[in-house]
């Protein structure tokens, strides 16, 4: 259903523009050029007692008519005024079908004795540019003698009676008086100074009596004028001397007037009056009633019999078979002659309109009766004839939309209609713009006009779902609402009256593809594919509890393309989950969400569990364990720090939220040991211990057990050849010697994944941001030895002795005396750390030397001596302890005032190595506050 649209009600009959009364003589006008044509497309008849000539609309359209009356040599042009007061009227359509009426009685009509009448027009049709003038003269004769005593004629616009004149002598005095051979006096109105026999002065009854001469009844708008035999009194409507009356319910404009008229024997005086309906029409929805008193009392005063009854369309009589083929019926009640007209006959039109922004049509008609009656005390006839247009009310139309769409044809084809003919479609709104439908058509938009045999006609369109005119969303994952809301512009011709009627289509599909996703493993890597959908990248990605962001994007290595994106995540990320922990691996399970987050709908779920080669226990020669526990899904409330061996005492060397590292002697720590066949087996238990030697479960969390072992071989025979050669000296050792590499990084990020390589120098940094840096000991798988951090300090240059200098780790600890307080982290062994003791990882926030409030340079290179030791020898550095006490500087005493910097401790015995990294270039956040 729509409802069209429209900002003002224009619509208004077409009126041809008249002028006021001119005479015009034969000659042209200087500045409008005259054509003559033939009068194709004109139709003259004789309907009566009038003449009726009719234009076709395709000789009116863009022009503007005058109608002049052709009398002898001049031409006389019909205006508004004129046409009531003389006996013409028009009617014409909203699309220039044009009738015009001229009473056989009127001014300017070539009577002959009443019986032949010769009317001429002239009808002038001026373009749209007013020197250019299309002409055409039209004359008609007509006969009529079937004249009644009295001719009543109601008009559009006029009113007219004629009486029979029975008050003259001889028939020669009135031939002396209508000379036939002069035109201009018996068919030109009076003058009233004239002194020839004629009217002299009228008295009109409204209903109080109101006298005038001929002239000022000619000034005032009515007609008066005699014939070779009759009497003719006409008035427009809506004078000061006419008036309303109420006849059997109808209102009737009433005209009544005495002529005294000045003849040769003496004075007449003849009475006539008129009564015409201004009202009596009913309609229901489908008839038009038109009711017309039977006895109109202000014509009648006493009975009457009806002689004759007829009905007729446009001033033209219908019999019977006419008037049954059409619908019309004509009866008579007691009160009332009544006819009935369907709505939307053929004889009348439909006409569009739009009040109020709604779709109204009318529907107009023109019905004329004629009735011939008789006096029964006079035996006087009367022949009364109507022309009464009539057009209904304003009545509501709901055009439908008809909707022809099979959503898999993915094309929306839907119908408007039905409207009427007048009704033009210029353009079309969509939720993108408008356009024409020229533009429509090219842009694939299929808009065709279908009319119809009854005068209607309808719209139709087709719209292809993928463009972008149509608006779609999602009421399901799997389902979209292709939604198309339009705004058809029409006109109402031919007043160019903009309507806009808006409609809409809708339709559904289960056509949406959903993201795919899959991944693979090796032994370090998790490696993730998401394949996008038929919606695109319309989702925001969860992996593991984390929304995807930029900088895990970054770290997780995205790569995206239009169709899909890739992730790479190590099994140790903290987006991985550990499922299950054995001896020589560990399962992870990295789990990836994809969600609109518009619509709260999960969109894919994946999960990809592997397996990861990881060596967790370790049993050393010398009687060493070490062992690595995770924390495992399952018992996702444990704290890692609060594990224990069986003795409570023996907690993890190191841990964090992941892992937990122990490192005991097989014959500490509650380990048993087991002698079987050849070998011997030491176990242990970590687990949650609380106050007591039994292991702890929380009521909610599952028990954690984590068993750990060692096989040592007791007895073993070695079988090896022998052969005695005295020697010449006793046997030496060869001394051995190697070089150990120590290498310090400039970590990216706390990952510790990528580093800045050498082509990166020197790094900017923000002041106060960040550095993490790594010192691995290179080339060496021995678990024996351990890399220990015995100092690290700040310069401005590159050499590593200069002043001012800062302390970052004093014997193996961090600076007490930093408020940027440096941390050192634990390392654990993953896939590119094999041995943890092999690698020591710090962190620090840039900071810069000031010297009396100014900065000294932009810049600071990091100095290390890093000392190699083995894992047996816990002396000194070595002992991987603090050395100083806690809350004891180790600041030196010299100071510059403002500048951060110590002393570099003397040279250790140990192994030790030098390393720096830098320069590292400081930038500066500015505040406008």
């Amino acid at each position: 259903m729509i409802q069209c649209l429209k900002h003002e009600d224009t619509g208004r009959s077409l009126l041809w523009n008249l002028m006021a009364a001119v005479v015009v003589l034969g000659q042209t006008k200087p500045s409008m050029k005259l054509n003559s044509q033939s009068n194709s497309g004109l139709r003259s008849d004789c309907v009566g007692n009038l003449m009726r000539l009719t234009l076709d609309k395709a000789l009116a359209v863009g022009s503007q008519l005058e109608v002049e009356a052709i009398d002898g040599t001049q031409h006389i042009l019909i205006t508004p005024s004129l046409a009531a007061q003389c006996g013409y009227s028009m009617e014409s359509d909203p699309w220039g079908n044009t009738r015009i009426y001229a009473s056989l009685m009127g001014c300017y009509v070539d009577n002959n004795e009443d019986k032949t009448f010769n009317v001429g027009l002239r009808l002038q049709m001026y373009d749209q540019s007013p020197s250019k003038v299309v002409t055409h003269e039209v004359t008609k004769t007509c006969g009529y003698s079937q004249w009644a005593s009295r001719e009543i004629v109601c008009d559009r616009n006029y009113m007219e009676v004629s009486n029979y004149m029975t008050t003259y002598d001889t028939a020669a005095e009135m031939k002396g008086h209508f000379n036939p051979k002069d035109d201009s006096k018996m068919n030109s109105i009076p003058d009233a100074t004239d002194t020839t026999p004629g009217i002299w002065k009228l008295t009109f009854y409204t209903p109080e009596p109101e006298v005038m001469v001929l002239s000022e009844a000619q000034q005032a708008g009515y007609g008066a004028m005699t014939t070779p035999n009759r009497l003719v009194m006409r008035s427009p409507y809506n004078t000061a001397e006419t008036y309303s009356e109420d006849v059997a319910g109808i209102p009737m404009e009433v005209f009544r007037v005495s002529a005294y008229y000045k003849a040769p024997h003496g004075l007449t005086v003849v009475d006539s009056a008129a009564a015409c309906p201004i009202g009596g029409v009913m309609f229901t929805e489908d008839v038009i009633s038109w009711h017309v008193p039977r006895h109109i009392t202000p014509l009648i005063d006493g009975g009457i019999k009806i002689l004759e009854m007829h009905m007729g369309i446009n001033g033209q009589r219908l019999d019977k078979a006419q008037m049954a083929a059409r619908g019309y019926t004509l009866s008579a009640t007691k009160f009332h002659i009544i006819i009935e007209i369907p709505i939307g006959s053929p004889d009348g039109y439909y006409k569009s309109h739009a009040p109020d922004y709604q779709y109204h049509t009318t529907y107009s008609v023109e019905p004329m009766l004629e009735l011939l009656w008789r006096a029964e005390d006079t035996q006087v006839d009367t022949r009364y004839k109507v022309l009464f247009p009539i057009t209904t009310p304003l009545m509501p139309q709901r055009p439908q939309v008809s909707d022809n769409t099979i959503p898999e044809e993915r094309v929306f084809k839907a119908q408007l209609g039905p409207l009427l003919h007048d009704m033009e479609l210029l353009n079309i709104t969509f939720p993108t713009g408008v356009l024409t439908v020229e533009e429509c058509n090219a842009r694939g938009f299929t808009i065709q006009e279908h009319s119809f045999s009854n005068g209607t006609k309808s719209f139709s369109l087709q719209v292809p779902f993928s463009d972008d005119v149509v608006l779609k969303h999602n009421p399901e994952p799997l389902v979209t609402v292709y939604f198309l809301p339009l705004i058809l512009g029409f006109i109402i011709l031919p007043e160019q009256t903009p309507v806009p009627c808006p409609m809409e289509v809708e339709a559904s599909l289960q056509d949406v593809v959903l993201p795919r996703v899959t991944g693979t493993c090796d032994q370090n890597m998790f490696y993730i594919s998401v394949t996008y959908g038929s919606q695109g990248h319309n989702f925001q990605t969860m992996i593991g509890t984390h929304e995807l962001t930029p900088e895990l994007a970054e770290l997780y290595r995205l790569r995206e393309n239009g169709t899909h994106f890739s992730l790479s995540v190590a099994y140790t990320s903290s987006d991985a989950v550990f499922e299950l922990i054995e001896s020589d691996s560990i399962k992870a399970r990295i789990d990836l969400l994809l969600w609109d987050s518009n619509n709260n709908w999960k969109l894919g779920d994946f999960s990809l569990a592997c397996n990861f080669p990881l060596t967790t226990t370790t049993c050393y020669p010398n009687g060493t364990m070490t062992t690595l526990t995770a924390k495992v899904e399952s018992v996702h409330n444990l704290l890692l720090s609060q594990l224990t061996l069986t003795d409570p005492s023996c907690k993890p060397v190191f841990s964090d939220d992941r892992f937990a590292y122990f490192s005991f002697h097989v014959d500490t720590c509650g380990t048993t040991r087991t002698f079987f066949d050849n070998y011997m087996l030491y176990e242990n238990e970590i687990a949650l211990y609380h106050h007591s030697a039994k292991a702890f479960t929380s009521p909610v969390d599952p028990e954690y057990r984590h068993k750990v072992s060692c096989y040592y071989l007791v007895n073993d025979t070695e079988t090896m050849a022998f052969s005695y050669k005295p020697r010449s000296n006793e046997p030496t050792a060869e001394t051995g010697s190697g070089q150990l590499m120590v290498q310090m990084r400039l970590a990216q990020d706390s990952s510790y994944n990528l580093f800045y390589q050498t082509e990166d120098y020197p790094v900017v940094k923000y002041l106060r941001e960040p550095l993490y840096f790594e010192v691995e000991l290179m080339q060496s798988a021995d678990p024996q030895l351990e890399l220990i951090l015995e100092n690290c300090w700040a310069t401005l240059t590159e050499d590593r002795t200069s002043l001012p200098s800062w302390d970052i780790i004093v014997d193996g600890c961090e600076n007490l005396d930093d408020s940027y307080m440096t941390v050192i982290h634990p390392v654990v062994s993953d896939s590119r750390v094999t041995i943890p003791s092999h690698v020591k990882r710090f962190s620090m926030k840039t900071f810069t030397f000031t010297k009396d409030e100014e900065v000294l340079k932009d810049q600071i290179y990091v100095h290390c001596d890093a000392v190699v030791c083995e894992t047996n020898n816990r002396e000194g550095i070595c002992s991987g302890q603090c050395v100083n006490p806690a809350g004891m500087s180790r600041a030196s005493p010299e100071r510059t005032k403002g500048v951060k910097r110590g002393r570099r401790s003397a040279d250790s015995t140990h192994n030790q190595k030098q390393i720096s990294s830098g320069p590292i270039l400081l930038l500066y956040l500015q505040s406008n506050l």
